[in-house]
């Protein structure tokens, strides 16, 4: 099976989706490959085909999560140009009450300060995504403006899900959106 085959991707999408419901009944550390690769119905090899390990495995399902919390930090960007509101965009604190759904996973793969397999990738993608779009606005300093946000927001994010910043979802959106603005603005001043 390559990559691109309908067949890989059905594959991991059922390995995917058997860790997950694994996970809701138990940590990930107590999870095993063999309860993953039952309850998705497919061999111990076609596992280790795809994956390395669980955590692997953990990360590749958790990517979604990336992905979303992408979207809810942009989700007011409806247009080139617009402004980002004073209060946070709605997805934000609904991305936050998905994620506290699914805490014990994330806080496995997810350390505080940010780090982890789960932080890693988080932080490159929200880098990324911020870095191209001030770059795109001829805003200066992307470089570090891309990096403070995407390491604010994915610290704050992992210690919140460890308990060490508290707060529930809606609390936790209105204290960071500001904190990530005052970031982007810090940035626009020029260095002196």
């Amino acid at each position: 099976m390559t990559p691109g085959d309908p067949r890989t991707a059905r594959t991991k999408a059922r390995l995917r989706e058997s860790l997950l419901a694994e996970c809701a009944d138990r940590p990930l550390g107590e999870v095993s490959v063999s309860a993953v690769v039952r309850r998705a119905a497919v061999g111990r090899a076609t596992f280790y085909l795809h994956y390395e390990d669980l955590p692997a495995l953990a990360v590749d399902a958790c990517a979604d999560v990336v992905h979303a919390a992408v979207d809810a930090l942009h989700a007011w960007q409806t247009e080139p140009g617009a402004q980002a509101p004073a209060r946070p965009p709605a997805a934000l604190a609904g991305f936050l009450t998905g994620a506290a759904g699914h805490a014990a996973l994330y806080r496995t793969l997810l350390l505080p300060g940010g780090g982890g397999p789960l932080g890693e990738r988080l932080h490159r993608e929200l880098r990324a995504r911020a870095r191209a779009e001030r770059t795109a606005a001829g805003a200066p300093h992307a470089d570090l403006v891309a990096t403070a946000v995407a390491a604010t927001f994915t610290g704050i994010l992992a210690d919140w899900l460890h308990g060490s910043v508290p707060g529930s979802p809606a609390e936790l959106a209105e204290h960071l959106w500001p904190l990530l603005l005052a970031l982007h603005r810090a940035g626009s001043r020029p260095v002196r």
